[in-house]
């Protein structure tokens, strides 16, 4: 065997750079200037925010204001980076000379530090869900990111639970006057129509046996580093498997869009999902789908009526999302259903366009990580982002 083919035999089967790279050095990688910074949210969780303050092809001035991006479920800051420069949302919303922030959620690789909890012992750490996220960790990254820029307000832009939280921070504090814009891409609110049998089932299976989870390891569900993430890793930098094995997880739990993966997005994605969450999180979700409503956590009758003055859970309150909102997705999307996002678009005072993608096959993995977004997307993204930006 040449020393050319063994060379390139090695190259093929070692893990990709980015696979192995945080934030900022998958981005330094491509010649994109990243900055790490800490959030500290009010209940001690100690978040990591990022910042591309200025794009590698952004040749103009930077426009205003800031934008944040928020992540979907098991996913991290750096789900915006692993489809690359071309199709990463990251870096083609900073080389459009934006200032960009990726946040992350408590649970995830990123948010795993507490002031005062050791997630590896403390159960306690593990004791949220999605609702802390939206009243808690957002409204801590949006205020350091205000402070930090001298900015009074910025634009949102979330993904699934990246989108649902959005939802219950307007619902739950002030915080929707901070925004002056949001973009919510395939917004993970109502689980009415949900088609994915198997994400029915795992988000039900948490919703029974969340309860009678007791020690850490057992509250703390698909963390980076554990064992799925570490085989998957493994096995899917082998482009053959990342084409067949590795393609077909996300088939099996959304719909089938052949052609959208990369070959090389597949390879690097596994290193960093999943991301890790909470089995609270999880059967947030579960309840969600089984009352096929937006309200807060079931506690049970006795909690709730201490808590909420209710035997029932409320509802959050979509009217006080009294911004203007562009909703995005994708009509093979098959665990936020069509049907669910246009309900949503019926509940909200500022809806500015509900976008439906123009591919026929388009899913929900695809927001993130299609190649083709570029051309199916970010489009659509950029036109509003201009419309709410100044320079």
């Amino acid at each position: 065997m040449s020393l050319f083919i063994r060379a390139t035999v090695k190259s093929i089967y070692e893990y990709p750079p980015d696979a192995l790279a945080n934030f900022t050095e998958f981005a330094n990688n491509h010649g994109y200037a990243a900055e790490e910074y800490t959030v500290v949210t009010d209940d001690g969780y100690i978040l990591s925010l990022f910042r591309i303050p200025k794009g590698k092809k952004c040749k103009g001035p930077v426009r205003q204001p800031p934008v944040l991006l928020m992540h979907g479920l098991l996913q991290s800051s750096d789900s915006w980076l692993d489809a690359g420069p071309s199709a990463g949302l990251a870096f083609l919303i900073s080389d459009a000379c934006y200032d960009l922030w990726v946040g992350n959620v408590r649970g995830t690789y990123y948010g795993r530090r507490h002031l005062r909890l050791d997630p590896d012992t403390d159960s306690e750490f593990w004791d949220f869900s999605n609702d802390e996220m939206g009243r808690l960790d957002l409204p801590a990254t949006i205020d350091f990111i205000l402070n930090t820029t001298d900015s009074c307000e910025i634009i949102y832009i979330g993904f699934s639970q990246g989108g649902r939280i959005f939802y219950i921070l307007c619902s739950e504090t002030e915080y929707c006057d901070k925004i002056r814009f949001a973009i919510t891409i395939a917004p993970a609110v109502r689980f009415k129509y949900t088609r994915s049998v198997t994400v029915r089932y795992f988000f039900e299976f948490f919703a029974i046996i969340e309860p009678f989870l007791r020690r850490p390891h057992e509250r703390e569900i698909l963390r980076k580093g554990g064992p799925v993430e570490q085989l998957a890793s493994f096995i899917c930098k082998d482009p053959a498997f990342a084409d067949t094995f590795c393609l077909f997880f996300f088939f099996a739990i959304d719909s089938y869009d052949p052609g959208s993966f990369a070959t090389q997005t597949l390879r690097v994605l596994y290193g960093h999902f999943p991301a890790g969450t909470s089995a609270r999180n999880l059967a947030f979700y579960g309840q969600g789908r089984l009352s096929g409503r937006f309200q807060k956590y079931d506690y049970g009758l006795a909690k709730n009526s201490e808590i909420y003055g209710s035997v029932f859970p409320p509802l959050y309150n979509l009217s006080r999302a009294n911004v203007p909102v562009l909703l995005i997705y994708g009509n093979s999307d098959f665990l936020v259903d069509p049907r669910d996002t246009k309900w949503l678009a019926t509940q909200l005072p500022d809806l500015v366009e509900s976008h439906e993608v123009t591919r026929s096959t388009w899913n929900h993995f695809d927001m993130s990580y299609s190649q083709f977004t570029v051309q199916l997307i970010y489009p659509k993204i950029k036109q509003y982002l201009e419309k709410y930006s100044y320079i």
